[in-house]
């Protein structure tokens, strides 16, 4: 009896673990537009939501996807990621858009800006768009 109790307790904890990541900290409940890249304005339409606690979610410029985001914030990382295989013109624009959220390890939100970051440099500016 007792093994079980113990891993109930422990299921219990884990259940109602709260949400550390940035979803938490101002980005939940939001669609987040990326208006640039590295500097550089980005003019496919790209997105990033966070639909539920540890996930990820969004459209890039031809392809839906999803995936998970556990480190606490300030830190990012999208890990796990689904993306749907439709072909459209601006497939290279998506290739820089996933190339760029598989490096980022910082996030910031600020009011209507989200931006995410390297320590290398690189960098992603998103504005809410709701």
């Amino acid at each position: 009896m007792k093994p079980v109790v113990i891993a109930l307790c422990a299921l219990a904890v884990t259940a109602c673990r709260a949400d550390e990541t940035v979803g938490a900290y101002g980005a939940a409940d939001r669609t987040w537009m990326l208006v640039e890249l590295d500097g550089a304005p980005f003019e496919p339409r790209a997105t990033l939501a966070f639909p539920e606690k540890d996930r990820i979610a969004g459209k890039a410029p031809c392809n839906s996807y999803s995936g998970a985001m556990t480190a606490p914030y300030p830190w990012f990382e999208a890990v796990q990621m689904s993306v749907t295989s439709m072909a459209c013109p601006d497939l290279e624009a998506e290739a820089a858009f996933f190339s760029a959220l598989g490096d980022m390890t910082l996030s910031e939100v600020s009011g209507d800006t989200l931006i995410l970051s390297t320590e290398a440099g690189r960098g992603m500016v998103f504005k809410a768009s709701d």
